[in-house]
């Protein structure tokens, strides 16, 4: 056994990296486990800072922080202003191995039950940061591009469209890049359909975009979907009444079902051409590598009338602050032309780290076993909801879980109540849906089934209502 050394009882990052043999989130925080249970961190061993470790493992720092607070919410680390990060508890019970084994599953990926709920985003579907590549690499490679400031701006870098165009799916006549996906959404739709219009917006809605149809003074209609995607009867109702563009998610990533599928994509595409009018689609891809597939596109019809957003921000991190838009040639350019009068672009160093980012086998692993833990994660709060009596829909690759309640603004005040935020429902319908939902972003649910069980607890008491007020 080979201890820290007890003279000043430090532990550099790469003493710490040669003894733990991988660098995701869940194996360093249970690396840490080991080497404290097995006495090789002594109580009182400073640990390297976050930015050290994140350097010396190529991890983000958000990574190396969700890592550390999970071992302090275990109890095994304290952080002190002056005196950094210390070890604090060497033993994980008595020894005993099923001690250990605890120990290991409540500090690794994902974490122990929360101390508090309030930490935990089950509103905003934010992704779970630990999860998530590391960008020194890509920041690095970015950095040898020769092109770097030269005077001039480029919409999207050499480097970005050939990494990017492969996995589109239809061939793009344009190409353009924006700040993140919701800044990509606003300047397509934007592009799409002029003040005053009507917009078709696939139901439900993905979080945000009806506040910005209202802020671009848009007005609209609501397209149902099925198991299969939009129904093309309710497309065409939609369009026969006036609408100019339609905004779709193909993957289904907020829908109550299903993801579109090839076919009716097709069908959707034949009611777009069927129309008097040219009618503008806006395919909103709000997670990018973290679909196992690639979801259809009504651009292979309709190429000139489409234009796919694409959000890397999930998948690789909000700093990579790079959504890409690709398909019509007028709708690119008039995006080009909304973005700060046509002149502003993205840096090129964010470009080329997201091209790098993009083509890298070692974030494609990361991305893999992110989009594997958000399933589990999601499968296990429904069942968990669904093993007490409730109603949950859900699609297949959805970022988020549709729960059945008595009432909604009661559910939420309950649930608010235990310092557990989610999502109305009635905020992404464009009419009032049939039936009360909330919406739970599962993707930052701690591994722990304890922690899942109280939640779904919480939250069928507040479906089932009795919030009552009284006046004495």
């Amino acid at each position: 056994m080979t201890v820290v050394d007890a003279s000043d009882r430090t532990a550099s990052a790469s003493w710490l990296l040669q003894r733990i043999p991988g660098r995701s989130a869940r194996e360093i925080g249970e690396g840490i486990v080991a080497l404290v249970t097995a006495g090789d961190l002594a109580v009182g061993t400073r640990l390297p800072t976050i930015r050290e470790l994140a350097r010396a493992a190529d991890l983000s720092p958000g990574t190396v922080l969700a890592v550390w607070n999970q071992l302090r919410a275990a109890g095994l680390i304290e952080t002190h202003r002056r005196g950094g990060t210390i070890v604090v508890d060497d033993g994980l019970g008595d020894g005993s191995e099923s001690d250990r084994t605890t120990g290991a599953r409540a500090t690794g990926r994902g974490a122990a039950a929360p101390r508090t709920w309030a930490t935990v985003d089950l509103h905003q579907c934010a992704p779970d940061i630990s999860l998530q590549p590391g960008l020194r690499n890509a920041l690095l490679e970015s950095l040898a591009d020769e092109s770097l400031n030269v005077f001039g701006r480029e919409y999207m870098t050499d480097p970005l469209r050939r990494a990017v165009a492969p996995t589109w799916p239809f061939a793009a006549e344009a190409w353009a890049t924006a700040g993140g996906g919701t800044e990509a959404l606003l300047l397509a739709v934007a592009a799409a359909a002029e003040p005053g219009s009507l917009v078709a917006v696939h139901e439900p809605a993905s979080p945000g975009l009806l506040d910005t149809l209202r802020v671009l003074s848009l007005t609209p209609i609501g397209v149902a979907s099925d198991d299969d995607g939009p129904t093309s009867a309710s497309l065409r109702a939609a369009v026969d009444a006036g609408a100019t563009a339609f905004v779709v998610q193909p993957g289904g990533e907020f829908a109550l079902h299903g993801r579109t599928t090839p076919e009716r994509a097709a069908e959707l595409a034949d009611v777009i051409a069927d129309s008097p009018r040219r009618v503008w689609v806006v395919e909103d891809d709000a997670i990018g590598p973290l679909a196992a597939v690639e979801s259809p596109s009504l651009g292979v019809a309709l190429p000139g009338q489409v234009i796919r957003v694409r959000s890397y921000c999930k998948a690789y991190g909000i700093d990579v602050r790079t959504s890409v838009l690709g398909g019509s040639r007028d709708l690119v350019e008039r995006t080009i032309a909304l973005r700060s009068h046509g002149v502003g672009s993205n840096s090129r160093i964010l470009q080329n780290a997201l091209a790098h980012l993009v083509g890298s086998a070692a974030a494609a692993a990361s991305v893999a076993e992110a989009r594997d833990v958000y399933a589990t994660r999601r499968e296990s709060l429904r069942a968990a909801l669904e093993s007490r009596g409730l109603t949950v829909e859900t699609g297949p690759r959805s970022l988020v879980l549709w729960v059945d309640v008595d009432d909604e603004t009661d559910a939420l005040v309950s649930l608010a109540a235990k310092g557990i935020s989610v999502a109305p429902g009635s905020r992404v319908f464009i009419a009032a849906p049939e039936r009360s939902v909330i919406r739970i972003s599962p993707l930052q649910l701690p591994d722990d089934a304890d922690a899942i069980a109280e939640l779904a607890d919480q939250v069928a008491k507040a479906a089932r209502g009795g919030t009552r007020e009284f006046f004495d």
